[in-house]
């Protein structure tokens, strides 16, 4: 999904000239001592010969590492103190991280009036003054328009006033694009000894870094060489662009998860859409140990394809919607124990974050944002609260289950190590069925509920929590599981259900969609995209499912 900024950004006004603090003096006019006392007494600045701008403003991208990546620059204003730029610079909007906009004006000088903007060296022009905001902060506000206050480069504060500037979001049409596709092969390979293959695809798409990210799967046709798959639904947010790499891979399903590639294919959406056109099939691949690929006689075919338009996740909140942010935290005795170094409790001094913390931060500055009253429910879990053994107590000690934003979940969570005792074992289910009870309770059809599960250890309620989650799947709610330390997942990849098929409760039921996502924290992306943050790209996925299932459009202004 692109989320496009537009011009629409005004440069303060001074009544005596120039943008706002910054003064702007004809060297021939004369000095009056009287009038600057004038204007001095009233904390006004001096007057002086106005004399107009030449505004054009950069936008950059505030990388991880503290540096500034420039995205575009507007076009030149003539003479304008108040300018509306008409340039629009294109942002590819990302909910998963937090992305830091810096804005800097610049007063051109007339000699480089004839140059491209592109070519412009800007440290050879006037610096009017810099704004910062989140592009989240943008896209949630109903207009998708923020007024930011320019400040100098020793950042806000101070007597002078440069002004303001207003940035407008528009969502490209191209975002809202989906396609709808039914895909089936033919001739598969068989990789069962006693029976047939029982495949299932996942298609995955090429990030910047190079690696290939898990965007969707089909669900697992049992005992069948020639299957055919429920029509697969893909967003322009989950591939991108029509032109951008996808590899499409074909497994043979095993339940202990060590499924077996039986051929896989590099193919777009739009070349998957010529396959449709000319109904050819493609032939999958399987690599060899030298680098090389195997050709396979296995086919993939598309036998529907239809691209259509929808309502995107940013329509959703930018009417109104809210994600509503939970946390649930494992205080079982496997942890270890907190005041010692080893233990994944321990608080370092020197303020190192432990994996609790990290993923905490991590994944509540990005949704805090989309939470108005940044009120967070806060749970504790496998510990001993108040001498009583509990599976879901208020982590702040207190009867109100509520924090006041991240920092409130950080400063719970390090008091509850000084009154909880570590015990066990590790259940999920009260947790979730308390997290499921409010989103269940909510009257607000604009409330999206999404419980943060921080674990180290086993389950010990896997049925338990496979009926909780099953019941789960009808409310407005996702969760989101995050593994610390060295503890065995396997059963967490179970309850992810990314192997194509639904949970299952213990009466039969299966769950009506996936709500689950898990990522181990020891995994280390590349990139500069976190596990954690790659655990949130699901995200915006499950809240529009939920909501299209239901018929819910966005709220009308």
């Amino acid at each position: 999904m692109e989320g496009c900024v537009s011009g629409d950004l005004k440069g303060g006004k001074q009544a005596i000239g120039g943008v706002h603090g910054r003064p702007t003096m004809n060297n021939d006019a004369g000095y009056n001592e009287a009038i600057e006392r004038f204007f001095r007494d009233r904390g006004q600045s001096p007057l002086f010969t106005p004399v107009e701008s030449d505004p054009m403003a950069v936008l950059y991208v505030k990388k991880m590492d503290g540096t500034l990546e420039e995205l575009g620059r507007t076009e030149v204003v003539l003479n304008c103190l108040n300018p509306t730029w008409i340039e629009k610079i294109n942002v590819s909007y990302q909910f998963e991280i937090v992305q830091n906009l810096v804005f800097h004006v610049y007063d051109v000088d007339t000699k480089y009036h004839n140059m491209s903007v592109k070519a412009l060296k800007l440290n050879e022009q006037d610096f009017l003054g810099e704004a910062t905001c989140v592009l989240s902060e943008i896209v949630t506000k109903r207009n998708r328009s923020l007024t930011l206050n320019l400040h100098g480069k020793n950042g806000p504060g101070g007597s002078k006033n440069f002004g303001t500037l207003t940035v407008h979001a528009e969502e490209s049409c191209l975002s809202r694009m989906a396609v709808e596709m039914k895909l089936r092969c033919s001739q598969l390979d068989n990789k069962d000894m006693f029976s047939k293959s029982d495949p299932f695809l996942r298609i995955s798409r090429l990030t910047e870094s190079g690696k290939y990210v898990p965007i969707c799967k089909t669900e697992v046709i049992n005992n069948n060489l020639n299957p055919v798959w429920r029509p697969l639904y893909l967003s322009m947010q989950q591939f991108g662009s029509k032109d951008n790499p996808l590899r499409i891979e074909c497994f043979d399903f095993n339940s202990n998860g060590n499924h077996v590639l039986i051929g896989q294919l590099h193919k777009s959406v739009s070349e998957l859409e010529k396959l449709h056109k000319d109904r050819s099939g493609a032939n999958l691949v399987f690599p060899t140990h030298r680098g090389q690929e195997k050709v396979l006689k296995g086919q993939l075919f598309v036998d529907q394809f239809i691209g259509k338009e929808q309502f995107s996740f940013l329509d959703y909140i930018s009417s109104g919607f809210e994600l509503n942010f939970m946390v649930a935290i494992d205080f079982t005795a496997s942890n270890g124990t907190p005041r010692n170094q080893d233990s994944l409790h321990y608080i370092d001094p020197s303020g190192r974050l432990n994996s609790y913390q990290k993923a905490i931060i991590e994944v509540g500055e990005v949704i805090q944002i989309y939470d108005s009253d940044s009120r967070f429910p806060a749970w504790g879990f496998g510990g001993r609260y108040g001498g009583t053994l509990s599976h879901c107590f208020n982590l702040n000690d207190t009867n109100a289950y509520e924090v006041e934003g991240v920092q409130g979940i950080m400063a719970a969570y390090a008091n509850a190590l000084h009154t909880v005792t570590l015990a066990g074992p590790t259940l999920f289910g009260p947790v979730i069925n308390t997290a499921a009870q409010l989103a269940a309770t909510s009257n607000d059809i604009a409330k999206y509920f999404v419980l943060l599960i921080i674990t180290d250890g086993v389950l010990t309620d896997i049925q338990e929590t496979m009926d909780a989650l099953v019941r789960a799947s009808d409310l407005p709610l996702s969760i989101l599981i995050v593994g610390v330390g060295n503890a065995d997942f396997k059963q967490m990849e179970v309850l992810d259900a990314d192997d194509g098929r639904r949970l299952e409760s213990s009466t039969g039921r299966v769950a009506t969609r996936d709500i689950v996502q898990f990522v181990p924290m020891r995994e280390v992306l590349s990139g500069q995209i976190s596990a954690v943050q790659a655990l949130l790209e699901e995200l915006p996925h499950q809240f529009l499912t939920y909501n299209r299932s239901r018929n819910i459009k966005p709220l009308r202004s």
